[in-house]
């Protein structure tokens, strides 16, 4: 069954808010000329400035706008129980009984942080369905260990617990939940208060930003980035987790500038946060880096690249991806994106046998990835609606609903 076009959505929306084309021109401040094209079909995707626009005119979250799904359906049905399961971690109810350890393996501080490293190495893969499986124990392990043992014990646990509410944070964000997200977030910030990692709470703070920008909160997305990262670069500018927490915050604070129209202040910001990854490479190696941040000149080439496509620069995003070596520390999840946003370059340069090639590759290596992605759905339509179909377009097409 083919995917609804945005213009579907956006007409259905506009509908729905009881709102003629002209108005929402007028709350939205997008012309009445673009919202025509996309509702007519005439045009398949817009900028995402635009897009936040026609969802701030709409009053709905991007995600509405975008149909952004996630891995369970968001259809008004009763959630399934894995993620019922994952509420109750995240929120107990009240007068529960505190949790009890498992009974299959002894309870200990390295066997949560190793389960902790296996639980994000599965979000980054995409494997939602198995995060939500494991998350409840985990959550319920780290409320535990957080709660027994010595001072040292105990803010060991806070530490876990904070990154566990993160990890459950992103994984309601995937899936749509935004106000479930922040719930889990504000109580890892708590957690990360009472643990002894002056670190977790800032860093944690650039997944409340992302939250942020994803209700279109754009101003407090920056506010939360800005604030959090000034603080990291006062105490901890010169050791190497310090730089890394500092850089995703102002990588977070660029995004939300850009995501503003303001593509100038977002760029010198990625810049700037590129020479810090560089200065890395003459610092000692961060502990726990695969659960502290995912900063490097990797991940800085990848945003930029994803900014520039995304502001109708598709040539500068060619030429910053041009040549790139990433780092083998950099997630899958990110490697799919610049694929993505490299696809969409190419389509916009009218290279669609380029961005064919981008998407077949993101086929092979991360289709769960390819798959989740409402930005392969837009380029793969506007690929089809186009006037040549290279070889395997029909193939990606018929994958992601597109075509019968």
């Amino acid at each position: 069954m083919a995917v609804e076009h945005l213009g579907d959505r956006i007409a259905k929306l506009r509908r729905l808010a009881d709102l003629t084309q002209e108005g929402l021109a007028e709350r939205s401040g997008v012309s009445v000329d673009v919202i025509r094209k996309l509702e007519q079909h005439r045009k398949h995707g817009a900028r995402l400035p635009t897009l936040h626009a026609l969802a701030k005119g709409l009053g709905v979250e991007l995600t509405g706008l975008l149909g952004d799904p996630p891995g369970v359906p968001s259809s008004g049905d009763a959630e399934p129980p894995q993620l019922v399961a994952v509420r109750r971690a995240i929120m107990p109810p009240l007068f529960a009984p505190p949790p009890e350890p498992s009974a299959a393996e002894p309870l200990s501080l390295p066997l949560l942080r190793a389960e902790l490293a296996a639980g994000w190495t599965l979000y980054h893969a995409a494997e939602f369905g198995r995060v939500m499986e494991q998350l409840p124990g985990i959550i319920n392990d780290a409320r535990l260990l957080a709660a027994v043992g010595d001072p040292d014990q105990r803010a060991a646990g806070q530490a876990a617990l904070g990154k566990a509410l993160q990890l459950s944070g992103h994984l309601a964000l995937r899936l749509g939940k935004s106000d479930l997200a922040l719930a889990a977030l504000e109580r890892a910030i708590g957690a990360a208060q009472q643990s002894s990692d002056p670190l977790l709470a800032p860093m944690i703070s650039g997944s409340v930003a992302w939250a942020y920008q994803r209700q279109n909160r754009l101003c407090d997305a920056k506010n939360v980035a800005v604030y959090a990262g000034d603080e990291v670069e006062r105490r901890h500018a010169r050791t190497a987790e310090g730089i890394r927490v500092w850089g995703g915050l102002l990588m977070s604070a660029a995004t939300s500038h850009a995501r503003s129209d303001d593509y100038d202040t977002a760029d010198e910001m990625m810049r700037t946060a590129e020479a810090a990854a560089q200065r890395l490479a003459r610092l000692p190696t961060a502990a726990d880096g695969k659960l502290l941040s995912v900063f490097s000149t990797s991940s800085v080439r990848i945003e930029r690249v994803r900014l520039a496509a995304q502001h109708e620069r598709p040539a500068e995003a060619l030429d910053i991806a041009r040549g790139m070596r990433l780092n083998a520390h950099v997630p899958p999840s990110w490697r799919s994106w610049l694929l993505l946003d490299v696809a969409r370059a190419y389509t916009d340069v009218g290279d669609a046998a380029g961005a064919v090639r981008t998407l077949q590759t993101l086929h092979r290596v991360a289709p769960a990835w390819l798959r989740h992605h409402t930005l392969a759905v837009s380029i793969v339509s506007d690929l089809w609606a186009g006037p040549h179909r290279p070889p395997g377009l029909r193939k990606l097409a018929i994958f992601l609903g597109v075509a019968d």
